[in-house]
This record gives C-alpha cells, structure tokens and sequence, in this order.
C-alpha cells in the first residue's frame, strides 16, 4: 500500500475508471472525467485501503499517510493558485466519501472545510461578496458540528430559525452579510456551550477530523443497514475525496444542481434535474429548499411556476446539454450527474451511473439496444432480476375512485395501501407486526432508512425529485410521492392536514407514486401488462439462458400466472394443498379417522375424482410441459382440528363423531413432525394414499391427452425419501397403477417417477437412490432445516444475529447455503448421474427464485429451477446472466 492518495485535476489524473474498487465510484469517475476533458475542481482520492488500515489499526490512519496527502493538498493549490489556511487567498475543500458502489446520503460530507475566522475575511475580499462568504462559514460550521464533532444539526436549525422569526426573515436567501456573522457568532457560542471548547481554528486539525469521520460513517447505523439491504460487503471499505469547492451560492449567477442523462423514474430520453441558484449542493438533496427544474419541458409538465436552468441560465444549460451527451456516449449508460456553476462557469462534480426503477432499467436498457450503444446481452445484464419485484405488483386501478388528499411530485412510482404512520422506529415495528404501512415525514433523512425500507409507500411534504426520500425510495422500488406542500404534518398529535382535512395515525391511505397523488382509503388496484419492453427483455434473456424455470403451483390461478410468466412447466406441486379445500376435507379426515384399509380407500374414493379434476386442470394449462407432481408430504395430523372449539365445528359440519376426532389428533401427535411420520414414510404406511393419487394423475393425464392431442408429461415425486428401499417399493406401486390405468384406457402415457432429495443422507446414497429415479428434485428448504439443524420457522429469531456477526453471509433459507447445502447437491449431482448420466436435476425451494442460487445451480450444472409463479420472470433473467456470466 505504498501509493494511498491519487490526485486528479487540470486535465490529469492518476487514476480511471477501471480503479473503481481502489479508488471508489466517485474517486474513479472524477478521474476519469478529467482524462476525457470535462471541467472537474482538482482534488485527491485517498484509497479504499486505507479504510481497511484505518479500522485495522484501530482508527488510526497508516504510516505515510500525512506526507501523501500533503503533498496532494500542495498540487491542488498550485492549480488554483490558492493557499490552504491562507488567510488572505484561501483554498477551501470539501471531504466527501466514495463507496465502489452507490450509497446515496448513507455516507458523511463537509463542505467548505478550511473556514476559520481569519479565512472567512480573506473569502470575502477575495470574493467581493461578504454574505456569501459568511453563509459558507454557518453552512461549515453547522456541517462539521454535526458529521465531525457529533453535535445535533437541529441545534443549528433552531438558532436560525429563531433569528429569521425576530427579524421577520421567512427564507435563507433573505438574510444578508450583517445576519450571517451574527448567526455565526451563536453558532460558534453552541458549539462552544455543547463541547466546552471553541470550534476548531486549524484548518488542517479539520481536514484530518472530517477525513476520519468520513472512514467512521462507513460503520455509521445506516450505512450499514443500507449494506445489508443491497448485499455490499463491509470488507470493500470506502474511499475519501479531498477536492477544491467551487460556489454555487455566489449570487444569482451561480447555482447547484442534480440531473440524470434519462428519466430516472420512467426512462424517457429527456434530460431531467433540478437545481437552485445561488445555494449549495446540500440545499437540493436534503429537501431544505424546493428545487426548479432543469428543462423548460419538465417545468411546464409539472406545472411550476419560475425559471428553468434553460431559461434562467440558457448559455450554461447548453454546456451541460454537450456534457451529459458526453458522458453518457463514454459510460453507455444513464448517468446520475452533480454540478455546481459558479459566475457563469460549469464544473462537474460526479457522475455515476444512475440509480433508476425497474421500469426506467427496462426502457433504458431496451432503448440503448435500439440506439446501438449496447448489445442485446449488455442490456440482459443491466438489469437488476430483483428489481423486476417492482414491475409484478398491483398499481391503481383505470377507473378506481379516488378521493384525493394532496398531490405532490411522482418521485417513484408504483402504488401502495397501508396505515399512516410518522415515525420510522414506529413504521418498523408495526410492519414486523404484519401491518402495511406508509411513511408520511416532512422530509426523510439517511437516519429514517430502516422505517423507509419496513414501509409501502414514503410520502414527504418537502423536497425535490432527487431529495433523499426520492432517490432511495426508487433504489428500494418503494412508491414515492415527494414535496406534497400542502400537507402540514402535528406527529405529536398524530395527525396531518391538507386543506382543511385531517388524517390520523392509523387511517388508511393510499398512494400513487406514477402520478404524485396521496388518497383516502384503499384504492382498487390492479396487475400490471408485461409486454413491451419486458417482453423484449424477457426474450433476449431466454436466448441465452441455459437453465430452465418451473414455477411451484398448484391452483389452476397459479399455474396459469406462472405461464403467463413464462413458466416452462411447474417444479412443484404440493398436493396436500389441495387436500385442505371446504369441500373435500371432510373426506380427507374420514380417511385419517378410518380403522381399516377398508374404510380409508374408501373415503379416498370420494377424492379421487376432485384430485383428478386438479390434474386435468394443471395439465390442461401446461399443455404438454413437464409437471412435477409431489405426492403426499406433511404428517396427517395437519389435516385435523386442533382446539375444541375446532373440533366442534368439524364434528357438526361433518357428522364425525367429536370424541374420535380428539382421540385420533393426540394419537397422531408427534414431538417433531417435520422429521416424523410424513413423505414416503405415509406411502410406505398407508399404500392406499399413494395408489389414489397416482391413479388421479394417470388418468388425468390420458384424459387431456385425449381431450387436447397434446399428451402431458407427469413427473411423480416421491418425498423425503432416504433410501434406495423407500423408492424402489413406493416406485413399483405407482408402475403398477399407471399400467392398470394404461391397459384400461388404451393408451400409453410416458412419464417419470423421481424423488425429492431434501435429508442429508439422500444426497450421500445418490448413486443407490438414482437405480430407482428418473430424476432428483433438490428440496432446498428442508435440506436446509436438516442440514443446519435449524428451523426455518424459528430462525427468526435468531437469524439476524448470525448475519450481523458474520457466521452466515446471508439468511440461510433467503439465499442458498453453497458451502454446505450447496456441497450436498454437488456430491448428489455427481454421485447421482455417475449412476445415471441423463439423471435430470433442479431445485424447488424457495431458492429458486432467488438470483444468486440461480447463480450457483448454474454453475451446478443443474436442468432447471423453480419458483413462485411471481418470481419466474427474475428467475429467468438471473439464469440468462448466470449463463452470460
């Protein structure tokens, strides 16, 4: 780690693009700015490494470290001509983090640091503006107090806000210089009050504080709860960038701004932002003052009144038009820019790619193919699948009734019911409770992310399209309605008011992120159209993709969603579900009370017809796709009552005598069902059960394949088997009644009979147990219970913990266990097709739809996944770029 600091400016840089994980995205991407010639303030990155020395040795900073930095500080004057703590021309810095990846405001920044009392006068003169350099010097002190020295930024706001009530001030830009160095003096007094020392006076004690503070917020709460929510590894550290401030606050030729190359809510082709004049970048993200937008387009679309950037600074507008263009040919994609003009002048201060919704991902995505900037492949692995979550939920209805409350701007779209509620703390708690929620604040901060994230929805009165409640609403894919005005929220009172209404904590509400709309009650919604742009991609990745994907369904609605989606069969077919239906449960329950083999195919013959129909109805869907049909799985006790108020209920609905419903539940009661009398274990006990099944399934199948000329391919699954013994005697039953169905209808039916590895042993005894199987469906969820010897109902109790302190990197039964888990599928695999080389292999747990077992059952070497019919499209897209990958 002998080179820490890297320095760019005047055209130069010693870094680039390609350093992203040495330098951080916004280190690599000022670097690269300035090797392609954009206006870029000089500055330094010190490295990502040094995050990992600096926690490493104890929040202190490595050896060498000083004379680098130093020696950064001294090029960064030579080319500003401008001193470090120069009392009469000083240089200011701001100190800013930078992440390889994205972590919009969960991060701390300074601006303005070098400000002392003898700077400020020096800015002034140097200036020819003593309000503006006294608005820096409150903006600095405030900044620093709260990032640096840990003190509360409402302190601040409430001594501002107290003065501009005595003089009758009502926004910032009101105060001039004579104000700003009084609320300087209270300022310092605070800090002075609060610490029991004065603010710090060397500039270089501040640079090195705000440096450390910058390291230390990488550990901050929401930094790390931002990680944990988006999988970015602790390990990677964040980069700190030391670079030259330039003004946006210098007067009324000066201003700061936020765009994106492309909508980043719709991904339209317009360029698309917001500034201020005359203030700094924090005024735009914090929701401090509304910003105007960038194009008169997007002005007159949202119907603002005042100038555009375009309008009220035409000739800089026109220079970021060319740099936008730029950036976006150089990068291939939407670009979420920072800028500052300072006098007239432009500087760029970021770029990065931009965070978007999954829509926005798909058009720009599928538009770029269009335009020839990337290939069909690029484009498959733009797109995040989990963010295709987005597109799968209901928005408002066409015609719905809405009873609007207040309108603001469409921050993130999407729609959402839920509770009012004020408190992020409150918003999460409720939602671990099972309740939906929405978030209403006036503006949110890095610090509401937890309340943000357990909501629907996120409504704020203040604050632009890109405040913080904006752009991190759209990374969760949470519906957003931002700077709703006319909303005055009492959260001491529990309630908020919009002209003359009042909404309390609790009342329901709904919101419309597409349109910027907040609604009394539950509005009708509806599920979205998946063509398009969807289509498009959908088909792209289909090209590629070698594994296939199956949904787990078992109503004709699900299965029929699932192909909608683009299901290539079903995976999994829980048959005991169908069993819990009104009108055949009572059947089923004769069947577990019957003394006698006798009495219990009888009672099955009663459900035989109703099974058959659900087959009929499957396979009629599927249309020839290969169906993998479970058969019966949980301990019979499931399907009796309980409490004696349901056994009451059972015994009068269904003429069951009360105290032999009683008897047989404690009779069937075991200590730990999930490893007792269930799966093959019933078909071994109760043959009958298995035989009505696969005869339901034999002749559902001959009866479509007659009906429709298109026969159906029945995969019949025997569970929890853990020897070759099981199978081999569970097997020969199901042959013998798909002959007798076969002979008796006259028609031959091919299918497979196969087993579902979910108990260790299984997966260990794969060569023995292939003798009998046609192909192996690997049952992750409880593989995973059996081999952890942790329940997935429990887990969550204690789960979170384990993530936390690093024992699993991710919950176990979220994202599949690949060392240990996955290790048991890879010996099964092997061991399996060394028996029986065409031995077809996929998952059915819920890991299959999730992208990175996707990843690894790619890798796996595996035929196909399956997952909830909602999940099939992000499990086709993450097996595409498994495959690309």
């Amino acid at each position: 780690m002998s080179k820490m600091v890297y320095s760019f400016g005047a055209g130069l840089a010693d870094g680039d693009a390609s350093m992203k994980n040495l330098l951080g995205g916004k280190g690599a991407n000022l670097a690269e700015m300035n090797k392609i010639g954009l206006p870029v303030p000089p500055g330094f990155t010190i490295t990502t490494e040094v995050c990992t020395a600096f926690y490493a040795l104890g929040q202190a900073y490595p050896e060498g470290l000083d004379a680098q930095v130093q020696a950064a500080m001294a090029q960064i004057e030579a080319t500003v001509g401008k001193g470090f703590g120069d009392a009469a021309n000083p240089l200011l810095v701001s100190v800013r983090s930078g992440a390889r990846a994205s972590m919009p405001g969960m991060m701390d920044t300074v601006l303005n640091l070098g400000l002392n009392d003898q700077t400020v006068e020096g800015l002034a003169a140097q200036s020819d503006n003593r309000r503006f350099a006294f608005d820096s010097y409150r903006r600095f002190i405030q900044m620093y107090s709260n990032v640096v020295l840990e003190l509360d930024h409402h302190m601040f706001e409430d001594i501002l806000e107290s003065y501009k009530e005595v003089n009758d001030y009502s926004i910032d830009t009101d105060l001039q210089a004579e104000d700003w160095e009084k609320v300087v003096v209270k300022y310092k007094a605070a800090v002075e009050s609060a610490l029991g020392k004065p603010f710090p006076q060397n500039v270089h004690d501040q640079l090195w504080g705000a440096v450390g503070a910058v390291f230390r917020s990488w550990k901050n709460d929401r930094a790390e709860f931002y990680r944990k929510m988006h999988d970015i590894p602790e390990s990677w550290g964040t980069a700190v960038n030391v670079q030259a401030m330039v003004f946006g606050n210098m007067g009324e030729t000066s201003a700061t701004g936020v765009a994106f190359t492309r909508n980043p809510s719709t991904g339209e082709r317009l360029f698309y932002g917001e500034y201020l004049i005359n203030a700094q970048g924090e005024d735009v993200v914090a929701g401090i003052r509304t910003p105007k937008s960038i194009t008169k387009v997007q002005r007159e679309s949202m119907g603002e009144a005042g100038l555009s950037m375009e309008e009220a600074l035409p000739e800089v507008f026109q220079q970021l038009v060319t740099v936008y263009g730029q950036l976006e040919g150089h990068y291939r994609d939407m670009q979420d820019i920072e800028f500052t003009v300072e006098r007239g002048k432009l500087w760029m201060l970021q770029t990065r790619n931009g965070k978007r919704t999954a829509k926005a991902a798909l058009k720009i995505a599928v538009d770029m193919v269009a335009e020839g900037l990337i290939t069909e492949q690029e484009a498959v692995m733009r797109v995040d699948p989990a963010a295709l979550d987005q597109l799968l939920h209901p928005t408002i209805a066409p015609g719905a009734k809405r009873d609007l409350i207040a309108v603001g701007l469409p921050a993130s779209p999407g729609a959402a019911v839920g509770e009012v509620v004020f408190d992020p703390d409150e918003a999460e708690e409720l939602a671990k409770a099972g309740k939906s929620v929405i978030l209403v604040r006036e503006e949110t901060s890095p610090e509401d992310i937890h309340g943000m994230h357990a909501s629907r929805a996120i409504v704020t009165s203040r604050g632009g399209m890109t405040s913080h409640a904006a752009v991190v609403a759209r990374g969760m894919g949470r519906p957003c309605v931002s700077g709703a005005g006319d909303i005055r929220i009492d959260e001491e009172a529990g309630i908020f008011k919009v002209r003359g209404r009042e909404i309390r904590k609790g009342e329901v509400i709904s919101v419309d992120g597409s349109k910027g709309e907040v609604l009394y009650g539950a509005v009708e919604m509806e599920q979205p159209e998946l063509s398009g742009d969807f289509a498009a991609l959908m088909i792209w990745a289909d090209k590629v993709r070698r594994l296939k994907v199956r949904a787990n369904a078992e109503t004709p609605l699900d299965v029929r969603t699932a192909r909608e989606f683009g299901a290539e069969g079903v995976g999994l077919c829980r048959t005991e579900h169908m069993f819990f239906d009104a009108d055949r449960i009572a059947a089923v329950r004769e069947m577990i009370l019957s003394e006698t083999k006798v009495g219990r195919v009888l009672a099955l013959t009663k459900i035989l017809p109703m099974q058959r129909q659900d087959f009929v109805e499957i396979f009629t869907i599927m249309k020839g796709l290969p169906c993998t049909i479970r058969l019966l799985d949980p301990p019979l006790h499931e399907f009796l009552p309980n409490s004696m108020e349901d056994v009451e209920a059972v015994a009068a609905a269904t003429g069951l005598d009360k105290a032999r419903l009683l008897e047989r539940a404690k009779e069937l009661h075991e200590v730990n069902p999930m490893l007792g009398h269930r799966g093959c274990r019933l078909g071994i006990t109760y043959p009958e059960i298995y035989e009505m099944q696969a005869r339901a399934i034999f002749e559902a199948a001959i009866a479509v394949a007659k009906a429709e000329g298109e026969a159906p391919v029945p995969e019949i699954m025997i569970p929890l088997v853990a020897t070759e013994k099981e199978l081999q005697i569970l097997k020969d039953r199901v042959d013998a009644v798909g002959r007798e169905v076969m002979d008796a209808e006259g028609m031959e039916i091919v299918y497979m009979v196969g087993t579902m590895i979910e108990l260790p042993r299984a997966a260990l005894k794969a060569d023995e147990i292939a003798r009998q199987a046609a192909f192996f469906s690997f049952g992750t969820n409880d593989l995973t219970q059996t081999t952890l010897g942790i329940s997935r109902d429990d887990s969550g109790r204690f789960m979170g913990t384990y993530v936390d302190q690093g024992i699993f990197e991710k919950d176990p039964f979220v994202t599949l266990d690949q060392s240990g888990v996955g290790d048991l599928i890879k010996i099964a695999r092997d061991r399996g097709r060394a028996t029986k080389a065409d031995l077809k292999l996929g998952i059915c747990g819920e890991h299959g739809g999730d992208p990175a077992s996707i990843t690894f059952c790619e890798k796996a070497g595996l035929d196909y996944v399956s997952c909830s019919p909602y999940r099939v499209p992000i499990a086709r897209l993450a097996a595409a770029q498994a495959a690309l990958a």
